[in-house]
């Protein structure tokens, strides 16, 4: 049971992401110029049919995840394509008589049901949400976080002990740490004064990390080894952990807050609908 239900959350998650960022998938620049194309605008006329921007539209919803494979430089002409290919074959498809079947017209009641449940829900999702549903979630979300230990640090990435011992007989002098690192340091981080940012254990190999935690903050280290070569390391500050700000997780939270809605939607449509499944396991 459990697998379908996921199945179902997962159903749920690709229809509100087709609608919702289609032409996101296209990059920035492809979004905002489909913004200003009407739906019936035609882009190609195949044996006297035309394939209007809605079908583009459609197209990019059906492939999903799947867009992502292909460069964002290539997904219109990509999309434009199959597009075409698809109009040839059902054009085709029409020729043989195969639109007079029964087969396809069980299959075509199967796609238009598929079509309008997703028609549903995006017009659903397109009311808005409160900030205070967004808000329970965010708070739902982070209720059990637990605070971790974030060190900040500065470094000086020198190729030998000697090298750094060098470094700290000029640090004993007064010299500013920051002004050595850009001097000195070897590391990509040395043009920056050596500053590492925020980080937690995990984040750093280990001999940096407790070399790093070790230290009181405003303290430089010892010569510290480690894979990429020798370190001197000052410690500039230490925090706990904080969750990530509400701006930060808001597409997460919006889509969870979404999946919900529409999850008690399914449920409250089957409640007061008559279901009758022949045949089960069968």
């Amino acid at each position: 049971m459990l697998k379908f239900e996921l199945k179902r959350q997962s159903t749920l998650r690709s229809i509100l992401l087709g609608g919702a960022v289609a032409f996101g998938m296209f990059g920035t620049s492809m979004a905002v110029a489909q913004t200003a194309v009407a739906p019936d605008e035609v882009i190609a006329v195949v044996g006297g049919e035309t394939i209007t921007q809605a079908e583009l539209t459609y197209a990019l919803e059906d492939m999903g995840d799947e867009i992502q494979q292909i460069a964002p430089n290539e997904r219109r002409e990509f999309l434009v394509q199959m597009l075409v290919d698809m109009k040839v074959m059902a054009q085709a498809a029409r020729r043989a008589g195969m639109a007079d079947t029964d087969t396809f017209a069980r299959r075509k009641t199967y796609l238009e049901d598929r079509a309008l449940r997703r028609a549903y829900l995006q017009d659903i999702m397109a009311a808005e949400l409160t900030q205070e549903e967004l808000q329970a979630e965010y708070d739902d979300v982070f209720k059990d976080f637990k605070p971790t230990e974030q060190l900040r640090a500065r470094h000086v990435l020198v190729a030998s002990e000697e090298d750094a011992k060098l470094v700290i007989a000029e640090l004993d002098k007064g010299r500013d740490f920051a002004e050595v690192a850009k001097e000195k340091s070897t590391g990509p981080t040395g043009p920056n004064g050596g500053d590492l940012g925020y980080f937690s254990e995990g984040d750093m190999v280990p001999e940096f990390y407790d070399a790093s935690r070790a230290l009181e903050v405003g303290a430089y280290s010892a010569p510290v080894q480690s894979q990429f070569g020798w370190h001197v390391i000052k410690l500039e500050d230490r925090r706990p952990s904080t969750p990530p700000a509400m701006e930060q997780v808001f597409p997460q939270i919006r889509q969870r807050v979404m999946v919900k809605k529409f999850e008690k939607l399914v449920e409250d449509l089957k409640a007061n609908a008559e279901i009758n499944i022949v045949n089960q396991g069968n």
